[in-house]
């Protein structure tokens, strides 16, 4: 257990070094701070136009931890990057990358954090 520990700290580290990118637990990267702050406002303002502005629904359906418990992450994954054909849904492949995604949708899973002021 310890040395599982010592290894994802240790590349956390060079990670930091090499380009201010983090690893989450299972080794994907993880969005920096700046980064993570900017999607919260994406999600917020962009996603929250359809979605509805707690991300409780609207044109869009809820984005809350409860309607989207049973779905695996690399499914919102792709919703969030390709969209739903056939629905408004558009993707965001242009706009985010697939670290971005996946943290959005761990984060969407979780209780999406608010918007902190500057």
């Amino acid at each position: 257990m310890w040395v599982t520990l010592i290894r994802r700290m240790a590349l956390a580290g060079m990670a930091s070094l090499v380009g201010g990118a983090s690893m989450a637990s299972d080794g994907a990267p993880v969005p920096t701070t700046d980064r993570q702050a900017k999607l919260v406002r994406m999600v917020r303002q962009d996603c929250g136009s359809c979605h509805g502005m707690r991300l409780t629904g609207g044109l869009g359906t809820a984005l809350t931890p409860d309607q989207l418990r049973d779905w695996p992450v690399s499914s919102l994954v792709a919703v969030i990057l390709h969209g739903r054909p056939g629905t408004p849904m558009p993707g965001w492949k242009a706009m985010l990358s697939e670290a971005d995604a996946r943290w959005i949708a761990m984060q969407l899973q979780a209780g999406f954090p608010e918007e902190t002021n500057p």
